[in-house]
């Protein structure tokens, strides 16, 4: 384990007051706080480096260069991909599944084929592909889950018919924290010769993720969820179907020669990263893979375990507590979603709020796992490597101080 003191000392954020009460912020699933290590380096390259990256011939626009291809290569080790061709910069979660649903549907599906993804989709890993139903006419059909919020992944195979050209799936759910099992789905859709979307921004930044392991052949993050900058993300893919994939937007970076006849398109990765990189935030992302790094993910698991563990076991304590998802904490990760009787939760998170405790609420980007479980919505608590026992003791206190005002 780590010194968490000295952790949040880190996050001066964690520091401050909301309404004059110390502020708990248990919304990480959104997004997490930012190290002063990563803050300070991106202030340092806009005051000394700042320059566009890879065309120019001059010191800064070099330098700029250097730092946004060493991120890259730091980001390939992070998740172990093969080669940094295989890392592709994009906004982030959402952008990188829109990327591949647009680039793989118009080149290698056809009106009536099918694309499979969950119950317990992220809207990103729903509506992308929606879009591409509406204009190409393809078919998405989604695997159920159980009561508990697991996937019924028996009913997968059965799905599978010779129209079905892509399996897209959710790493970890933002909502039950259910882990789904990964490597096993991507066995079953690589025996049918189908590739594999995984959705990984909730369990990029908790566990290790090993691309070649898992084997999988896409694999979307990003980087606000893991510590680092807002509007970066990242896309791996193999290098077999990147190659296959025409490029997704238009513009400079992406091209190799442009001509009125006629154009020709830059060698992985470039071929997807039309116009100027957010090459700040590329430098910022690699300051929080380092940040991890240095308390290593299996003391942030462990930790998040333990937080997500003590959590259910004290909501538990209260009156008309309903948790949602798995109750055995080794098949979830760091989210807690409930509803206590019938509080709006709305009204839950407002309230909490004004003890200083932010908590999401609503249907976190999930209508159709909400209609599954037939509600509008949660109140959600989320963690990250520097919450506390005493944060979520506080989390308590207020859910029971909201009760009963009801």
């Amino acid at each position: 384990m780590y010194d968490i003191n000295k952790v949040r000392e880190d996050f001066p954020i964690l520091g401050r007051e909301v309404y004059k009460k110390p502020l708990v912020y248990l919304d990480n699933a959104a997004t997490t706080q930012k190290p002063l290590m990563v803050l300070d380096a991106m202030r340092d390259e806009y005051l000394n480096v700042n320059a566009n990256v890879h065309r120019g011939v001059h010191y800064l626009s070099q330098q700029a260069t250097d730092l946004h291809e060493a991120a890259r290569e730091k980001v390939r080790r992070f998740i172990n991909a093969r080669k940094i061709e295989e890392i592709v910069f994009t906004r982030g979660t959402t952008e990188a599944i829109n990327l591949v649903a647009q680039s793989f549907c118009e080149s290698q599906m056809q009106t009536g084929d099918e694309v499979i993804v969950t119950d317990m989709e992220h809207h990103s890993n729903i509506v992308s592909w929606q879009l591409q139903a509406m204009k190409r006419g393809i078919v998405v059909k989604h695997v159920p889950i159980m009561d508990d919020g697991l996937l019924c992944l028996d009913q997968l195979e059965a799905l599978i018919t010779e129209k079905t050209k892509m399996i897209s799936v959710v790493h970890v759910s933002n909502v039950l924290g259910t882990v789904n099992p990964v490597e096993q789905i991507i066995k079953i859709a690589h025996a049918h010769d189908i590739p594999v979307l995984v959705d990984g921004a909730q369990s990029a930044p908790h566990f290790k993720v090993d691309v070649q392991a898992m084997d999988c052949d896409f694999f979307a993050f990003s980087g606000h969820k893991m510590y680092g900058p807002t509007g970066i993300g990242v896309l791996y893919g193999k290098e077999e179907w990147l190659e296959k994939l025409p490029p997704y937007q238009g513009g400079g970076e992406m091209i190799d020669k442009v001509t009125w006849e006629k154009t020709t398109f830059e060698r992985l990765p470039f071929k997807f990263e039309a116009g100027t990189p957010d090459y700040v935030a590329t430098h910022g992302l690699a300051k929080a893979i380092e940040y991890i790094d240095s308390i290593g993910f299996e003391a942030i698991q462990a930790h998040e375990q333990q937080l997500t563990k003590y959590c259910m076991e004290q909501l538990l304590t209260i009156p008309d507590m309903h948790i949602y998802g798995p109750k055995d904490t080794s098949l979830k990760d760091a989210v807690v979603s409930f509803n206590v009787g019938d509080i709006h939760h709305l009204d839950m998170g407002t309230l909490l709020d004004r003890l200083g405790i932010a908590v999401r609420t609503g249907h976190h980007c999930a209508q159709p796992l909400m209609d599954r479980l037939g509600i509008s919505g949660t109140v959600r608590a989320s963690f990250a490597l520097y919450n506390t026992k005493e944060e979520i003791d506080a989390l308590v206190a207020g859910i029971r101080r909201v009760s009963q005002m009801f």
